[in-house]
């Protein structure tokens, strides 16, 4: 295998944005059973859900009763997604210790999923990292369609970097760039990320990567070679935004372990147990979930 490369830290978001866009509903005892059994794998980040508005994603109804049962490992720093001041009082209130926010880069993509314009939802959200950072929660700040819009087509960097920039006036932990629509490139990827990182830094920078396309694990390679070490994955490649049509899954988190490790690189998680929380989720979701959509990885070991 050659040489240790260091640490790469992935984020679970299966509980989250995994489950968001399946038709069954899981309740949140199930939930909570599946995050337990995720940070038993060895994933020291995982996304518990969202506090948003149920009618308009019902999957995540219940994320305070999530969040209550879950068996809260020291080692395991857990997130939940907020769209709103209502969102971050409930996820306050409860106690949850690092929140994520994003702005879209996309003004179609911002109303159909926020009901919100660009420049509004930035104006909120930069407010709202203020008083999360004052309440001293950890906070990771992203950008959706960081890489091109489904609606609007190519997205400038200069509007990416633009967002970033307000951002930075209140000093989240992280920056994350996200392929919401899967339309990412590694050429994009890397000017993305050479631009970010001048404002940032590479160790502050994290990737959300889509499958939509088949290019999720180029991508994922790309990201790696400029320096990038935090991914979001989810189990079983589940995954997709309820707002934007055939945006499928993210790049799943066991072959993205897989990967990064016959690069050299170290995960700590346990690829077997995953594939255990996938069948698990196989039969709750009556559903099979292919983790390689595209070719197999002439890179990975065949598989036994």
């Amino acid at each position: 295998m050659g040489h240790r490369k260091g640490k790469v830290f992935l984020q679970e978001v299966g509980p989250r944005d995994g489950l968001q866009n399946e038709s069954r509903s899981l309740s949140p005892e199930i939930r909570a059973e599946l995050i337990d059994a995720l940070a038993d794998a060895g994933l020291s980040r995982i996304q518990i859900g969202s506090f948003v508005n149920p009618r308009r994603v019902p999957q995540m109804l219940g994320t305070q009763l999530v969040w209550r049962l879950v068996n809260k490992r020291p080692e395991t720093r857990y997130t939940a997604l907020v769209l709103n001041e209502k969102g971050l009082d409930q996820a306050t209130s409860e106690n949850i210790p690092h929140i994520e926010m994003y702005v879209s880069a996309s003004h179609t993509h911002s109303v159909k999923n926020s009901g919100t314009r660009v420049e509004k939802a930035l104006a909120d959200v930069t407010r709202m990292i203020g008083t999360a950072v004052a309440n001293g929660l950890g906070v990771t700040a992203g950008v959706m369609c960081a890489f091109g819009c489904f609606y609007e087509g190519p997205v400038s960097i200069e509007s990416v970097l633009r967002i970033i920039e307000r951002f930075e006036e209140n000093h989240p932990d992280e920056i994350v760039l996200a392929d919401t629509t899967g339309m990412g490139q590694p050429q994009r990827i890397m000017k993305m990320i050479e631009s970010v990182e001048r404002i940032t830094g590479i160790d502050r920078i994290g990737i959300h990567l889509h499958d939509t396309h088949g290019l999720g694990f180029a991508n994922l390679k790309a990201a790696l070679e400029m320096g990038v070490r935090r991914f979001d994955t989810s189990v079983g490649g589940l995954g997709g935004c309820p707002f934007i049509p055939d945006a499928e899954g993210n790049i799943s988190t066991e072959r993205t372990v897989q990967t990064v490790e016959s690069l050299g690189f170290i995960t700590g998680i346990d690829v077997k147990k995953i594939i255990r929380v996938r069948e698990r989720l196989e039969q709750l979701l009556v559903k099979s979930l292919p983790t390689r959509k595209t070719e197999p990885d002439p890179e990975l070991p065949a598989k036994e």
